[in-house]
């Protein structure tokens, strides 16, 4: 099974082939990723990722920052991989942004970086999480990776590495097809719980994508999704260290 990741979707009124993905056990990450959204409204860091999407090809290049809203809080950048566990940026991996270890660089992003992405503060509160695949294969759908508000459009993107983006694409939903698009995009209008669920895409003559879940929320927590996907500790303190689990989405 391929490494799947998470696209949270929060509430408020106002996506070759994947078998190249890592590997990896997964542990409660899922309730550690859930109790922690609970929690968003009292977090004073957000985690972003550029470019914007869960999936990413092999060699791109990825910026991630921790966004402060308390600087003094003294915000480091942390990840869990199948083969490290809650190392910070520039240890072994990425070159720190600045004078601080709240935002890094990663020229080359591998295989091996796929795994869950927290900002964390010395005083022990942490910051949303970020699920990022890395495959090499030729297909990616491009999902968003920051919060998203319920009854707001949300649109996926099925890619190639190596063609233009515009080509036919074929859109699943837990594992159906619901629909092709002429243009290799689509728009979910207005989304809402019975949104909720794993998505992926085919290209014709290219591949299929790895699979996203995306999680759709009112005003009260959503069901985490299945164990078929990463992220850290059973039972998460925000007062304390998590205790990061393995990666395998």
């Amino acid at each position: 099974m391929t490494l799947e990741h998470t696209t949270v979707v929060s509430s408020r009124k106002g996506a070759s082939s994947s078998r190249s993905a890592v590997r990896a056990p997964v542990p409660e990450m899922w309730l550690f990723c859930f109790l922690l959204c609970s929690l968003g409204a009292s977090l004073q860091a957000r985690l972003t990722v550029s470019p914007s999407s869960s999936q990413i090809f092999e060699g791109d290049f990825v910026s991630l920052s921790c966004e402060e809203d308390d600087s003094s809080a003294g915000w480091t950048l942390r990840r869990n991989t199948s083969k490290q566990q809650r190392t910070q940026c520039g240890d072994g991996w990425g070159k720190p942004a600045g004078s601080t270890n709240s935002s890094c660089n990663i020229s080359y992003i591998d295989r091996w970086d796929s795994g869950v992405y927290w900002c964390e503060s010395r005083e022990g509160p942490i910051s949303n999480m970020v699920n990022l695949t890395v495959t090499g294969g030729s297909v990616i759908l491009q999902s968003p990776v920051l919060p998203v508000m319920e009854g707001d459009d949300v649109t996926l993107l099925c890619k190639t590495k190596t063609t233009p983006s515009n080509l036919p694409a074929a859109f699943y939903k837990d594992g159906s097809l619901i629909r092709k698009q002429p243009t290799g995009h689509m728009t979910i209008q207005h989304v809402s719980r019975s949104d909720e669920g794993l998505y992926k895409c085919d290209i014709s003559g290219h591949g299929e994508s790895p699979s996203s879940w995306i999680t759709v929320t009112g005003e009260h927590t959503t069901t985490p999704p299945p164990t078929s996907t990463p992220p850290p500790p059973s039972t998460p303190n925000p007062a304390s260290t998590p205790d990061p689990a393995a990666v395998r989405t």
